[in-house]
């Protein structure tokens, strides 16, 4: 899929490494960047994707790796290298850290791996760039679903399908948690974590349930097509280039203890209208 960046959204630039009185940093170079990385990932990945010598493995956690998840990683890491070497990387397969005082590139070379070592199309290239410690640029690619989801601070949010136009995208309107669809990935990682009484008492609270999971769920968030999206353990890699895409549509991500960050090893995004009623039933109000 061939896909080129919106313009530049006619809005004030918030993103954190603005500072007052200073021009808006203007994120459209990196951007279009992060846009031509997915591409070079979804040649890799939809090349990969049901083959029949596919390779897959199980890290120290159990968590599956197929020979996709690295050399997509791999090949986005060499571009990121000489487009911008100063930049540091943390990738899910390389690892890596990010530094709080500059800028960092946070890959998912296959977010949904279990999808796709089984042949389940639900599964995406995250791509995002944070800057002092916020993530600024997100790119959201799921070739196989023929779908893809981009924003960056400033610069909207937006999606496109099947390699078509862009269009821009918001949150839905719900104000009621009790009208809202929620969405997790597995429901399981509460009970895991002691927390079932928690998942139980926020699924109670809304209208309808499902598990889309992983990436897909808050960018359908970010669509307005769900309300909630609910993860008892993610990762940095899981949700840094979703911030973006929610924040720009109007959405908003925090951990389970309504903390705005991507770091927080578990997160809840919402529309915003019903955020803190969310929050209020994980916390059993």
């Amino acid at each position: 899929m061939e896909h080129a960046a919106s313009p530049a959204d006619a809005s004030p630039d918030t993103s954190p490494d603005a500072s007052p009185g200073a021009p808006a940093p203007d994120h459209a170079d990196d951007l279009a960047l992060a846009l031509r990385l997915a591409d070079a990932a979804d040649a890799i990945t939809l090349d990969r994707f049901r083959a029949a010598d596919l390779r897959v493995t199980r890290k120290p956690d159990r968590t599956p790796v197929t020979d996709a998840d690295t050399a997509t990683e791999d090949a986005l890491r060499a571009v990121l290298g000489t487009e911008r070497p100063g930049d540091v990387v943390l990738g899910e397969e390389r690892g890596g850290e990010l530094s709080e005082n500059g800028r960092g590139w946070v890959l998912d070379p296959v977010d949904g791996t279990k999808n796709f070592s089984r042949g389940v199309p639900v599964w995406a290239t995250l791509i995002g760039l944070t800057v002092h410690g916020h993530a600024v640029v997100g790119v959201a690619s799921a070739p196989a679903l023929g779908r893809r989801w981009w924003g960056a601070a400033g610069l909207g949010a937006w999606a496109s399908d099947n390699g078509g136009p862009p269009r821009r995208i918001t949150v839905s309107g719900v104000a009621d948690l009790a009208d809202a669809y929620l969405s997790t990935t597995d429901f399981r990682t509460f009970s895991e974590q002691g927390d079932l009484e928690r998942w139980i008492a926020l699924a109670d609270a809304c209208w309808e349930t499902r598990a889309f999971g992983d990436f897909w769920q808050y960018c359908l968030v970010a669509e307005g097509v769900v309300d909630v999206a609910v993860d008892r353990a993610a990762s940095v890699w899981d949700l840094a280039a979703l911030v973006p895409i929610l924040e720009e549509a109007g959405g908003r991500l925090t951990d389970l203890d309504g903390v705005a960050t991507h770091d927080g090893g578990n997160a809840l995004a919402s529309n915003g209208l019903v955020h803190d009623a969310a929050l209020d039933a994980l916390r059993g109000k």
